[in-house]
C-alpha cells in the first residue's frame, strides 16, 4: 500500500511497473489515471486547482484502501494524488490495483476511484473565462459510489 498526495507529476507507467515487480503472485494489474479536462458542461477551463488539508487527507485516503483490501484480495494498491494548480491535460489522480486475479482488481480500483471522487478531502476550484469558481459535487458521482455502500 502507498499513498502519495503530492504537487509532482508522476509516471504512471514507472509506477506500475514497480507495483508488478513486486510478487509473482500479482496476475492482474489494474490502473486509472485521472486528468483536467478543458471543458466541464460546454464550460472552457483554463486551470484548475486542488487544495486539501495535510494530515487529514492521507488518512482519510489510507481508510479506503484499507477497507479496499478487507473487500478485496489484494496483493498492493498505490493512490498518487496531485494538488496545487493544474491545467488541462495534467494528471491528477493515479491509482493501481493488484491482485492473483482481475476481477478483484478491476473491482477495487473502480471502487477507490468513486471513493476519491466523492469522499476525499480535496477542494477544487476551477478557472474560466468568466472566473474561479468551487466546483460542486455532482449527482452522477455520488450515484456510483453508492453502489459500494454495504
Amino acid at each position: 500500500m502507498t499513498i502519495k498526495v503530492q504537487t509532482e507529476n508522476f509516471d504512471a507507467g514507472a509506477e506500475i511497473a514497480e507495483i508488478s515487480a513486486k510478487s509473482t503472485n500479482i496476475g492482474g494489474v489494474c490502473s486509472f489515471v485521472g486528468l483536467v479536462r478543458d471543458s466541464d458542461d460546454n464550460k472552457s477551463i483554463t486551470a484548475m486547482t486542488l487544495e486539501h488539508y495535510p494530515g487529514m487527507t492521507e488518512k482519510q485516503l489510507a481508510k479506503i484502501e484499507a477497507e479496499a483490501r478487507a473487500r478485496w484480495p489484494l496483493d498492493d494498491s498505490l493512490i498518487i494524488h496531485r494538488y496545487g494548480r493544474l491545467e488541462p491535460g495534467d494528471q491528477i489522480v493515479l491509482v493501481v490495483t493488484a491482485s492473483a486475479h482481475r476481477k478483484a482488481a478491476f473491482e477495487a480500483c473502480e471502487f477507490l476511484i468513486d471513493w476519491l471522487k466523492t469522499k476525499a478531502p480535496f477542494w477544487k476550484s476551477e478557472e474560466t473565462p468568466d472566473g474561479t469558481k468551487w466546483v460542486d459535487a455532482k449527482a452522477a458521482d455520488d450515484a456510483a459510489a453508492d453502489k459500494w455502500e454495504e
